[in-house]
């Protein structure tokens, strides 16, 4: 059983080195040359964008601002099942029932860089059956750990956990001054290191998420809110974010993005190209 992954960045890898231990593997790109060196790395094989072979799945690794247009360009190549692992829910799950509606069908999002793999995987099976049963399974064999959620709930809780905590974080990284590292608290040494991973990422990855999340504006209006308040209202705000449930999240560093999310600078050259979803 054969699994094309569109997109050969690095969650399209991740991806391919993950589903290897069920399926053989193939790798397109609109870079060949990327999609070449993918396929090397797990044994497997590239094939052309227009190839017009089917394989009992696909699988997107596309940056989410082109996610319903490779649905559409690659529904027929699946044969059986496809799958996506961009880092966004409701948009690709709603393309793919209307481009391949007889066929087994996922959302997957990787809450990790496929650097720090394995983590968390959160899952939405629009339409379960044997090969996307396969699929997971592979990614509960290298160590992953899979929930299911809904579309509605997962793209809600990236407002929080990716376009919110990433707003806090650069707002601080813009706002701080160059101070001596003797002056560093537990608190500002690790906001410092949260910088260093989010700025250490891929600009255009994050401003997908940006754009594709809301989240920016509530953290922008809670700040706000924290310097006009006189000290009375302080220690109530102080008190009430101590009880705010921690949204924890497994790692900062996105995906498609896919977090993703996870797209490299060759992905998004890629994807600027065509708005056919030919790189991660």
């Amino acid at each position: 059983m054969e699994v094309l992954v569109v997109g050969a960045g690095a969650m399209g890898r991740w991806a391919g080195e993950t589903l290897r231990a069920e399926f053989s593997v193939a790798f397109t790109d609109r870079d060949r040359a990327v999609a070449d060196s993918a396929a090397t790395a797990v044994s497997g094989r590239s094939v052309p964008l227009e190839t017009t072979e089917t394989f009992a799945a696909v699988c997107l690794a596309v940056p989410i601002s082109v996610v319903g247009e490779a649905i559409e360009a690659h529904a027929g190549k699946a044969s059986r099942a496809m799958i996506d692992v961009t880092g966004v829910m409701a948009k690709p799950v709603e393309a793919m029932r209307e481009h391949v509606p007889t066929c087994e069908r996922a959302s997957l999002h990787p809450l990790f860089a496929p650097e720090n793999a394995p983590g968390n995987v959160a899952v939405v099976v629009d339409e379960s059956g044997p090969v996307v049963d396969r699929a997971l399974d592979a990614i509960a064999e290298a160590g992953n750990d899979i929930f299911e959620t809904g579309p509605a709930e997962h793209d809600t809780a990236m407002e929080t956990v990716q376009a919110g905590a990433h707003t806090a974080i650069l707002a601080y990284a813009l706002a701080a001054e160059d101070v001596r590292e003797e002056f560093a608290t537990p608190v500002s040494r690790t906001l410092s290191e949260l910088v260093g991973t989010v700025t250490g990422g891929t600009p255009r990855v994050y401003r997908e998420i940006q754009e594709s999340f809301e989240g920016a504006d509530a953290v922008a209006d809670a700040a706000r809110r924290i310097a006009d308040a006189d000290g009375e209202t302080f220690e109530q705000l102080y008190e009430a974010a101590g009880e705010h449930p921690d949204p924890s999240a497994a790692d900062d560093q996105p995906a498609h993005t896919s977090e993703s999310s996870h797209t490299s600078e060759n992905d998004h050259r890629t994807a600027d190209r065509s708005q056919s979803g030919g790189g991660e």
